[in-house]
C-alpha cells in the first residue's frame, strides 16, 4: 500500500494534477465527492479527511456525526473529461470512524466483508455486468408527459452518424482511458436505450467501476448535449434498464463453478450457490431493485424476470446458465437478471454473494430447471411447478427484507435499518400521490 501511495503522490506531481476528487457511495447508492488540493493527499492517506457523516444518507446518526474518508490509492485515476488545463483525478474512499476502525455504514466495507467471507471459504468472486441506460434529448418531459429519446432505433441497430453511436464511442474511449475495460457496446431494444458491458473483475473493483461508469456516462451525455438516465422504467411502452450480472467463484486459477462431467458442466459448488441465490432472492430484492419504479420494470415484461426460476439459456429465468464454449472452464458462469442498473452495486453484490455462500455452507439443493417460458405460464401452472414470485411492489419487498436474517447479517445493523427506514418513507410518499392514470380513469367517470 505504501508503494501505491508513493505512486499516487509522484503521478500528481508529474501530471500537474490540481484537484483530487475523493469519491464514496452513500447507502442510497448516490456518488458523493469532495475535492482536495494535492498538498492534502499525503495527510489524507495517513489520517483521512474528516466530514459530517450525519449529512450523508445512512452513514451515521447525529450523535455520531464525525467520520473520515480514507482514500484507496489503488483506485487513483486521472479524470479524462476535465482537460489538460484543469487536470483532475479521483480516488474511491473507505469510510472510517474517528478511531480509524471501518464504519459499519460504509457500503464499500459491506461488500468487502462478504468478499472476505468468500476468501475464508477459499473463493474469489468475479463479476461482469451488462449495464443498460437511456439517452434522452433533454431532462425535461415532452407533451406526452414522458421524456423524448434521442432515437427510435432498436436492438443492435446500426445508426450511422446517430447520437447513440457517437455517444457509445466517446463513452467507451473515456472508460478505457480510465483503465476500465469494455467488452461490448450496442443499441438496446428500447428507443434511445443503450448497453455497455464491462469486462470481468473482482466484485469490489467492479462496484467501483460501475460507480465510475455512471459518472462517465453522465459526463459524456452533457458534452454531447443529451441526457442519460439509469431509471429502471422511464417509459410505459419500452423495456426497462437492467444490469444483468454474470458471476463466478474461483479457487486460485480454477473456476469453482466448472465440472467437466456434470450437467451443463456445473459443479456441486455452482449448484449450491445457485440454490442459495434462488432461495434468498425475494428477500434481497429491495436492495437489487430499490425504487418504486423498479417494480414497473420487473412486472411489465421486456425480458425482466419476475419469478424465481433458473434455466440453461432461458431468458425468462431469474438465474440463467449462459451458453459457453464446451470444455472452456474459465467461461462457466451464472447470470442474475433481476438487478437494476441504478442499484447500489456494493450492497447488491454483497447480498447476492452472501446468498450464494449460504447455499454452499448449508448444502442447499438446487430445484428442478425450468424449461418453459416462465412469462407465458399461468399462475396455476407456476404454482404447480413451485415457482415463487418476486415481490410485486416496493411494499412487498420491504416486508420480505424485514424478515431476512441473511440481509441483516450481510448488511449489518446500521445499513439494514437505514435501508428499511429509507424505503418505508419512499413507499409512504409514493402511495400518497394521485397519478395521471387515476385522473384519466376516475376524474370524469365517478
Amino acid at each position: 500500500m505504501e508503494k501505491q501511495q508513493e505512486f499516487v503522490l509522484r503521478t500528481i506531481e508529474e501530471r500537474g494534477v490540481k484537484f483530487i476528487r475523493l469519491w464514496f457511495t452513500d447507502v442510497a447508492g448516490s456518488l458523493k465527492s469532495v475535492a482536495v488540493a494535492p498538498a492534502e493527499i499525503e495527510g489524507a492517506f495517513e489520517e483521512g479527511i474528516g466530514f459530517d457523516g450525519s449529512s450523508i444518507e445512512g452513514l451515521s446518526r447525529n450523535s455520531e456525526a464525525d467520520m473520515l474518508a480514507v482514500p484507496d490509492p489503488t483506485t487513483f485515476q486521472i479524470l479524462p473529461w476535465r482537460g489538460a488545463v484543469d487536470s483532475t483525478a479521483r480516488m474511491f474512499c473507505d469510510i472510517a470512524n474517528p478511531d480509524g476502525t471501518p464504519a459499519n455504514s460504509d457500503t464499500r466495507n459491506v461488500l468487502r466483508r462478504s468478499m472476505n467471507k468468500a476468501r475464508e471459504m477459499g473463493f474469489n468472486f468475479y463479476i461482469h455486468p451488462e449495464i443498460e441506460f437511456y439517452l434522452l434529448q433533454s431532462n425535461k418531459l415532452g407533451k406526452s408527459g414522458f421524456p423524448t429519446p434521442v432515437d427510435n432505433a432498436g436492438y443492435f441497430d446500426n445508426v450511422p452518424g446517430g447520437t447513440a453511436h457517437d455517444f457509445r464511442r466517446s463513452a467507451v474511449t473515456m472508460l478505457e482511458n480510465m483503465g476500465i475495460s469494455v467488452e461490448f457496446s450496442h443499441h438496446e431494444a428500447g428507443a434511445g436505450q443503450n448497453e455497455i458491458d464491462l469486462r470481468y473483475a473482482d466484485a469490489l473493483t467492479m462496484a467501483d467501476n460501475i460507480m465510475t461508469f455512471r459518472a462517465v456516462v453522465k459526463e459524456v451525455a452533457i458534452e454531447q448535449g443529451v441526457y442519460a438516465t439509469f431509471m429502471p422504467k422511464p417509459f410505459n411502452d419500452q423495456p426497462g434498464s437492467g444490469m444483468h450480472t454474470h458471476m463466478s467463484l474461483f479457487e486460485g486459477d480454477q473456476n469453482a463453478f466448472f465440472d467437466a462431467g456434470a450437467q451443463y458442466q456445473l459443479s456441486k459448488t455452482a449448484r449450491r450457490f445457485m440454490a442459495g441465490v434462488l432461495r434468498h432472492a425475494p428477500e434481497i430484492t429491495l436492495v437489487t431493485n430499490q425504487f418504486v419504479n423498479s417494480y414497473k420494470r420487473l412486472w411489465s415484461g421486456g425480458e425482466a424476470p419476475s419469478h424465481v426460476a433458473w434455466g440453461h439459456n432461458n431468458r425468462s429465468a431469474l438465474l440463467r446458465v449462459p451458453l459457453h464454449k464446451p470444455g472452456k472452464s474459465q467461461s462457466t458462469r451464472l447470470e442474475y437478471r433481476a438487478i437494476d442498473s441504478a442499484a447500489n452495486p456494493y450492497l447488491a453484490y454483497a447480498l447476492i454473494l452472501g446468498a450464494g455462500l449460504k447455499g454452499i455452507e448449508n448444502g442447499y439443493e438446487l430445484p428442478e430447471e425450468t424449461l418453459d417460458d416462465v412469462w407465458s405460464l399461468s399462475d396455476n401452472e407456476r404454482k404447480a411447478l413451485g415457482i415463487e414470485a418476486l415481490p410485486q411492489s416496493m411494499n412487498q419487498a420491504i416486508g420480505r427484507l424485514e424478515e431476512s436474517e441473511l440481509a441483516a447479517e450481510v448488511l449489518g445493523e446500521s445499513v439494514f435499518d437505514f435501508v428499511l427506514r429509507n424505503k418505508r418513507q419512499e413507499w409512504s410518499e409514493y402511495r400518497s400521490q394521485v397519478t395521471p392514470f387515476e385522473l384519466r380513469q376516475n376524474l370524469l367517470n365517478l
